[in-house]
């Protein structure tokens, strides 16, 4: 039976409803875990285990495919080894990262799916300003050790003057802790909202950052759904497990025989815009209809 290795840097009870989809994407193709397919799962339970270690316990166990979900999993792969084919998940901007040396030709032995688009950070925070148009100021909480969380301030920086924002405050955190201390000076700062870029850190911690969002009054922006399933403001972004089911098909085509290098990296084509009303009327905030016209899903 082929043997695939899958690295993530979430923790296993994470995964799960990741997992779920995986499984599913591999099912509609004919793969069954266990009689027709193995796999083999390291976590790095959002940084308390090293990526790099897990990749190369991966490496050890000779995969005929890695997947690679997050872009510190994906360089831990990629490091770890040269030959064997690695399919990523959500791989921020896979170019500038230095994963694959174009979209249509990777080149190497990465390919996969990326999460982002270049407009995709603009957007974000242009619909946070929609959504609080009085403000003019607003935060940017982000990891400076995660490289797409990098990229994404940057293009978050260039895009708020055209957006009318005269004030984006970088807020970098690095340990659970920062979180609290990061939304509490946004407040007192009289920020208008921030927008979170997500990363093992604030994704294991979101809980947190809802709960400091809410305890501050503050309006957040997020690009993935799951916050705002919790209880968070609005999100916009592809889907996760859209992307994990997906990458079974590249997971597929390699076995069969196709090669990393050949197979052009996909980009999201569809993104979700979430919208909690809940949570807005717990902030005492009116949405505009012009922003919920917008939305994929309102939840009330």
């Amino acid at each position: 039976m082929p043997r695939v290795g899958v690295i993530s840097t979430v923790s296993a009870e994470y995964a799960v409803p990741y997992l779920q989809s995986g499984r599913d994407g591999l099912r509609e193709i004919g793969y069954v875990e266990g009689r027709t397919i193995i796999l083999e799962f390291r976590f790095a339970a959002f940084g308390k285990l090293n990526p790099a270690d897990l990749a190369n316990e991966l490496v050890a166990l000779k995969p005929d495919v890695m997947v690679a979900v997050g872009d510190r999993a994906v360089a831990a792969a990629q490091k770890a080894t040269s030959t064997i084919p690695i399919v990523m998940v959500a791989g921020g901007d896979p170019v500038r990262s230095g994963f694959v040396a174009s979209i249509a030709r990777p080149g190497a032995n990465v390919t996969g799916l990326s999460s982002l688009l270049p407009e995709m950070d603009a957007k974000l925070l242009g619909l946070l300003k929609e959504a609080v148009p009085r403000a003019s100021s607003f935060g940017v909480l982000w990891n400076p050790q995660s490289h797409g969380g990098v990229l994404g301030y940057e293009a978050m920086r260039a895009a708020a003057p055209g957006l009318g924002i005269t004030t984006l405050r970088s807020m970098e955190v690095r340990t659970p802790e920062q979180l609290d201390q990061a939304i509490a000076t946004m407040a007192s700062e009289h920020l208008g909202g921030f927008v979170v870029l997500t990363d093992p850190l604030t994704f294991g911690q979101r809980r947190r950052v809802i709960d400091q969002a809410a305890k501050h009054r503050l309006p957040a922006m997020f690009d993935v759904r799951e916050f705002v399933d919790d209880g968070a403001l609005m999100s916009y972004g592809p889907s996760l497990r859209g992307m994990v089911r997906r990458a079974a098909v590249f997971v597929d085509k390699i076995l069969k025989g196709a090669k990393p290098a050949d197979l052009p990296v996909e980009q999201p084509t569809k993104f979700e815009f979430i919208v909690n009303l809940k949570t807005a009327k717990t902030l005492g905030l009116a949405i505009a209809p012009s922003v919920l016209l917008q939305a994929d899903q309102v939840i009330d």
